[in-house]
């Protein structure tokens, strides 16, 4: 007999959190999918022919108040933002950092079987690159925390999909990453984009069923 889970979603409107949570609805092995989210969802675009989905809008300035949520089987943290977005370097360590730590810290505290979450290729902690260097230091930072079951990164590359707000630069960037990509082997196949879809697969792969 397949065994039951539930997911808890964190990020559930982004690029891969929405292929995520589409996957997990899919999912056989899953009868219940909550999302905690800024602002109520479009069930449209979340076909749930099997009443699996429980959104919860909450603020995540105060994420901590929700630690009883973090008692699902597998964690999901597609959170994540850019510099461009939220203007400033400590409001893009609040996200991509910050809310990160802490729902980890909060899934160790109610004991969930896995926790996985989305990093990005090139990840470290002493990068000059500020994006990387922060997300290097959100992996090193969650992977010494004693306590957390089945900690995992997935470290993707460019991202392939449909953005709500699509810009000039990502649809450059999606065709030049698309035309050199068969150039990218051995060592550097790590650098080609990877769509939406595969991350949220990969995400899925890793986590632990009982």
């Amino acid at each position: 007999m397949k065994s039951i889970n539930s997911a808890l979603v964190l990020g559930a409107t982004g690029l891969v959190g929405k292929a995520l949570v589409t996957q997990l609805l899919k999912d056989a092995r899953y009868n219940k999918i909550i999302c905690l989210v800024r602002k109520p969802l479009k069930h449209s675009d979340y076909p749930d022919p099997n009443g699996k989905l429980e959104p919860i809008v909450i603020n995540f300035e105060d994420l901590q108040d929700y630690q009883g949520y973090f008692s699902a089987d597998h964690v999901y943290v597609c959170l994540g933002t850019t510099l461009k977005q939220v203007k400033s370097k400590t409001a893009f360590r609040k996200v991509d950092f910050e809310y990160v730590h802490i729902a980890a810290q909060l899934a160790r505290a109610q004991q969930a079987q896995s926790f996985v979450w989305i990093s990005s290729v090139g990840a470290n902690a002493k990068s000059k690159h500020f994006y990387l260097r922060v997300k290097g230091e959100l992996e090193n930072a969650i992977l010494a925390m004693s306590g957390l079951n089945s900690p995992s990164a997935v470290r993707p590359s460019f991202l392939l999909g449909e953005r709500p707000q699509p810009r000039l630069v990502e649809k450059l960037a999606a065709c030049v990453g698309q035309l050199i990509a068969p150039l990218l082997f051995g060592r550097l196949g790590k650098y080609k984009p990877v769509s939406a879809r595969q991350v949220a697969a990969r995400m899925i792969s890793l986590q632990v069923f009982k």
